[in-house]
């Protein structure tokens, strides 16, 4: 989905701009270094910017900091959420906190690891029985 100019606008001003624990988080998920999966940094969607987003997995990545604590910004996360949710991304969600202390850092990148599809199991064909005249495979 498109998103406006002004948004786009405003998420370039956000990557030349980002918080230390966006930083420290955008080390771990760039170039493939997690699951190889592409990552992309303030990425508009619609009238929205996510921290992170994976397109292959449709997987938005959020790190909260002190701004997300009041009850104006929640409900803004809530309907954020579910316009997203509607779209088919699934969102999560990590304090500023946990992702700048080393061990819970880890557990972090393990939830992210966890909510990345999983590739479907390779088909084994070799037990199947073959008919007259068929080559292996």
């Amino acid at each position: 989905m498109r998103a406006p100019e002004r948004t786009l606008n405003r998420a370039r001003e956000l990557r030349r701009q980002m918080s230390l624990p966006e930083v420290v988080l955008w080390q771990a998920l760039r170039k493939g270094r997690l699951a190889g999966l592409r990552f992309r940094r303030q990425h508009p969607i619609g009238p929205y910017i996510l921290d992170f987003y994976c397109a292959s997995a449709q997987l938005a990545i959020e790190v909260d900091g002190f701004a997300h604590d009041t009850a104006v910004a929640a409900r803004h996360d809530e309907v954020r959420q579910a316009w997203l949710a509607e779209r088919g991304v699934a969102v999560l969600r990590f304090s500023a906190g946990d992702v700048l202390q080393d061990e819970k850092f880890e557990a972090v990148l393990k939830a992210i690891e966890r909510a990345l599809p999983q590739p479907p199991p390779a088909r084994c064909t070799r037990h199947l029985p073959r008919r007259a005249g068929e080559d292996p495979v």
